[in-house]
């Protein structure tokens, strides 16, 4: 089958169309031909060495891509699924191990893992939302904020920062957003209360709007301990990328880390149901010959981009 990825860790150039064996199903697991995959910040990071110590038990090739949208394939005598031989489903796919990510013709992945795309979602847009979607879950999870109280995001117009925009009004939130002046009226029409415009002084404009400090903060944007002002006394921040900041005024610190949250179906499933019923917006960027991951990748990271570039194969 074909699959991208890489042999050696680098920039864009260094990934490689591969011509990788079938992957085989096993207990409890289920295959996918997969139509789209997405591509993500964490590709990225693959793709330069940041995962290196996490795979160097692992030979090469590294193959990225953390979400896929496709055609349910096979599913193992063992995997408990209420889905069936053609289906069209969506999947988050972690990774670091030996068959490698979502940059693949084929990927085989936990049963769990795995619910139907939305309805009236094309392969693209259902590509868009099980690991962005589950991330974003799972940072309001950690927070544990009840209805009435103040979420903080900040990158609010890219796709974590947006489905938690998002998720955050379904449950009952007045969400405090940023955005910069080009994407404010993105942001606004994801839902966001009151936006501030971006930048390293975000904890000083939110305090501006609610001088009391939001309760919780999803720092979509990476700003670290720029963002600890942002948040009231004893208040709440989830952080991309393993961030812990200075302990101060009882504010608290919570990494997520979505490979917590693979097998978690119903939260998949529920994620699916709220962009079926317009909870939740599916955003797509581009739509790319997986050929030219390479050129995905340069326009990533050179940034800007607006909902997510797709992979299609």
């Amino acid at each position: 089958m074909k699959a991208i990825g890489v042999t050696e860790w680098g920039g864009p150039e260094v990934l490689t169309v591969l011509d990788r064996p079938e992957p085989v199903t096993g207990p409890g697991e289920v295959r996918i031909r997969v139509h789209t995959a997405t591509v993500n910040p964490t590709d990225t990071g693959l793709r330069a060495g940041a995962r290196a110590e996490q795979l160097k038990d692992f030979p090469p090739p590294y193959i990225p891509g953390m979400e896929v949208a496709g055609v349910l394939e096979e599913i193992d005598d063992g995997a408990v699924t209420d889905l069936a031989v053609g289906d069209r489903v969506m999947a988050i796919v972690l990774p670091v191990g030996p068959r490698g990510g979502a940059y693949a013709e084929q990927v085989v992945v936990p049963a769990e893992s795995v619910v139907a795309v939305p309805a009236g979602a094309s392969d693209a847009e259902a590509a868009t939302l099980p690991m962005n979607g589950l991330t974003a879950r799972m940072a309001l999870d950690l927070l544990e904020l009840a209805p009435g109280q103040v979420l903080g995001v900040t990158g609010a117009a890219g796709a974590l920062g947006g489905y938690a925009v998002q998720l955050g009004k379904a449950d009952g939130l007045r969400v405090v957003a940023d955005a910069s002046a080009a994407d404010d009226d993105l942001v606004r029409g994801l839902g966001a209360d009151v936006v501030v415009r971006r930048g390293d002084d975000f904890a000083d404009r939110v305090r501006t709007e609610v001088p009391e400090g939001v309760d919780g903060l999803v720092d979509a944007a990476l700003l670290n301990q720029l963002a600890v002002g942002a948040v009231r006394d004893g208040g709440r921040i989830v952080t991309a990328r393993g961030f812990v900041g200075d302990k101060e005024r009882g504010v608290t610190f919570h990494p997520v880390f979505v490979a917590g949250y693979a097998k978690e179906t119903a939260k998949l499933d529920r994620l699916r149901q709220q962009a079926e019923d317009g909870v939740l917006t599916l955003r797509v960027a581009d739509v790319l010959p997986a050929e030219t991951a390479a050129e995905a990748h340069r326009r990533l990271e050179a940034g800007g981009v607006r909902g997510r570039l797709v992979l299609e194969f």
